[in-house]
């Protein structure tokens, strides 16, 4: 299934990338490494991925996750997780990402509270 990407702005300084479809090597994970380098550009630093509707993901797209979030956090921002279950669940949890990460039911309860402060995050 193609990637399919909406950009949304829940509240003031934070933006949700809803995600539908795969997340696979190649063109896939570019897309949401390009998608973040925009949101950088645009200083829009504080990002919320909403996986809900993501059906899988391989090892490349862990590998994307984890460049957006350090990307975005060297540019003083952050990166939130919503919305993963099953497979998506299990894939951020071998790799320990869940540790790394900040894992929400949703992506309203991911905006919700979102310090626009890099300080809030040490």
């Amino acid at each position: 299934m193609i990637l399919h990407v909406v950009k949304s702005v829940p509240k003031q300084g934070v933006t949700i990338l809803q995600m539908k479809g795969s997340i696979h090597s190649g063109p896939d994970c570019r897309r949401v490494e390009q998608e973040t380098e925009t949101l950088i550009g645009a200083k829009e630093n504080f990002v919320i991925f909403d996986l809900s509707d993501v059906t899988h993901i391989d090892s490349s797209a862990i590998g994307s996750i984890v460049r957006c979030f350090s990307r975005l956090k060297s540019s003083g921002g952050y990166l939130r997780l919503a919305g993963c279950t099953g497979m998506i669940e299990k894939s951020i949890k071998l790799t320990q990402l869940h540790k790394v990460l900040e894992l929400y039911p949703t992506a309203a309860a991911a905006a919700e509270n979102y310090p626009i402060n890099t300080q809030d995050f040490s």
